[in-house]
């Protein structure tokens, strides 16, 4: 039963996350740190001058070899649920980079639902519960409805593109 409520939460995001009404919830913290919870958009960051670190932070990035090539192999068939914080140093250096990789390897972007937390870590729906995210950015990687992997922050050695590979092609993560 825990299973089939899994998948169903899994169909429902992908359902609600598409749809194009779906705009985030936006705060703003005294400091001027804009605040995105929800479901939210590669051209919301990219478009937006006060998330104006994604841009930076793809600068002169190149994705790991071994990782483009897995993603490349797999585009079709994998789905990435990405959790991160808008406030968070860790998202704000990552994220960039993974949107690079999944661009460079021809992933399209409805494969790909990107979820905003506040700083309490959490989102609409319960997401983040249903998923037992607790820290940012975490990186799931789904296959046939099911969680074949996950990179959480910077992973366990520090590349997350190569980490990303390896649970796509099936040599990590299992």
């Amino acid at each position: 039963m825990k299973m089939k409520k899994y998948l169903l939460i899994i169909a429902a995001f992908f359902t609600v996350g598409m749809a194009s009404a779906q705009t985030p919830e936006v705060t703003k913290e005294a400091d001027g740190t804009k605040i995105l919870k929800g479901f939210v958009s590669k051209q919301q960051l990219a478009g937006d001058t006060s998330f104006a670190w994604y841009a930076q932070n793809r600068q002169g990035y190149t994705p790991y070899p071994a990782a483009l090539q897995s993603f490349k192999t797999a585009k079709d068939s994998i789905y990435i649920l990405a959790f991160g914080g808008t406030w968070c140093s860790d998202t704000k250096f990552l994220l960039p980079k993974f949107y690079a990789l999944a661009e460079a390897a021809g992933l399209a972007e409805n494969r790909i639902t990107l979820l905003g937390v506040d700083r309490a870590k959490t989102t609409v729906y319960g997401l983040e519960k249903a998923f037992n995210v607790t820290h940012v950015p975490t990186f799931i990687v789904l296959k046939d409805g099911k969680e074949i992997g996950r990179v959480v922050e910077y992973g366990k050695y520090g590349m997350v593109d190569k980490e990303l590979g390896e649970i796509v092609s099936g040599g990590a993560g299992k």
